[in-house]
């Protein structure tokens, strides 16, 4: 049995409930990145998060986080 709740969750289905539970506003105001503020869409965001291993981390670790909530 793994313990990870990341375990199977693509980064898609992650961004996904994190829009869906947040919004984009919110989600600009907990994680400091462009992606969330500029324009934001799902795909964009994925874009930039696919190349930046430390926005990841922390888009990740929210996710965590939020669990409970959803």
């Amino acid at each position: 049995m793994n313990n990870d709740p990341l375990h199977g969750k693509s980064l898609k289905t992650i961004v996904e409930q994190l829009v869906d539970f947040y919004g984009f506003d919110t989600l600009a105001k907990l994680i400091n990145i462009n992606c969330f503020k500029e324009n934001p869409s799902i795909n964009s965001s994925l874009k930039f998060l696919r190349k930046t291993d430390w926005a990841r981390e922390k888009v990740e670790e929210l996710y965590v986080r939020t669990l409970p909530k959803f």
